[in-house]
């Protein structure tokens, strides 16, 4: 069950008006870095959390949360549609080069939603749950959450950058300060769960001997002309505790060339391949 406030999560103010910019908005909304994939995310990862309920209930809190950024951001990208022109005549008086490419707007503002926001990224492509990660495993989900709140920050903060607005860059700082308390937050779950050490392999509940544990720690370098780069993956203990990094340079291949043979008949080959 959900409620709802009336009122918005944050302030939105918007001193100048821009439809170039309520394009760039929508990345935040319906982009592969926006709120309705981190909301569906965390919808759906609590809807299949198995163990101690209280994961269930903080990701459940924190999807909603996102639905309340997905609100305001909607309500900022209508602000911005303020003033735009609605007709190419109007348009075309100020500046007809402008006039051909919109001011970089969206049409679509215009044409399907009346001038406020749409479930879109800024090239007008819907979004359509395909980088919703949501795998039942509490590590492995928590890695995607820590991966998807690193690129909203990465995206709130060019978008900071790409604006002189007043208000949106008080609204752009507390989305980058959300995405902080979430990045520690799904870190601080892999903390609860025991660390990295526990958590690493994922899933820890694999036994071992279903693993080639040979192979579990060496960097191949597969370039005929380059050296191993070397760093904190080369050498050293592994995350997990189970191993030492190596590497393996020009590494001969384990397997054998693969040849499928004859094609089957009323395959839609050719005669010769059959």
């Amino acid at each position: 069950m959900f409620h709802h406030s009336g009122k918005l999560q944050y302030e939105v103010r918007v001193d100048t008006p821009d439809p170039q910019f309520a394009k760039f908005l929508q990345q935040a909304i319906g982009g592969v870095e926006g709120e309705i994939r981190v909301a569906m995310q965390y919808f759906f990862q609590a809807m299949g959390a198995r163990g101690d309920d209280k994961y269930r209930d903080m990701l459940m809190m924190t999807a909603t949360e996102e639905l309340s950024h997905i609100e305001f951001l909607g309500h900022a990208v209508a602000l911005n549609l303020e003033g735009a022109p609605l007709t190419a005549q109007e348009e075309a008086a100020k500046d007809p080069v402008v006039n051909a490419i919109m001011g970089g707007a969206n049409p679509r503002h215009i044409l399907s939603s009346g001038l406020s926001a749409m479930p879109v990224n800024s090239n007008g492509v819907p979004f359509d749950m395909s980088h919703v990660y949501a795998t039942g495993n509490i590590a492995a989900d928590m890695m995607a959450n820590v991966t998807a709140e690193s690129g909203g920050r990465v995206l709130a903060s060019r978008l900071y950058n790409m604006t002189d607005d007043t208000g949106m860059k008080d609204m752009l700082s507390f989305l980058i300060a959300r995405d902080t308390m979430h990045q520690q937050q799904w870190l601080a779950v892999v903390e609860e769960l025991g660390g990295w050490e526990t958590a690493l392999p994922i899933p820890n509940s694999t036994p071992e001997e279903h693993e080639a544990t040979e192979h579990s720690y060496y960097f191949l370098n597969t370039s005929l002309d380059e050296p191993t780069p070397e760093g904190r993956w080369t050498s050293g203990p592994s995350f997990d505790g189970r191993g030492e990094f190596s590497k393996r340079d020009k590494p001969d291949p384990l397997g054998q060339k693969p040849s499928l043979g004859k094609a089957r008949p009323h395959s839609g080959t050719q005669s010769e391949q059959q």
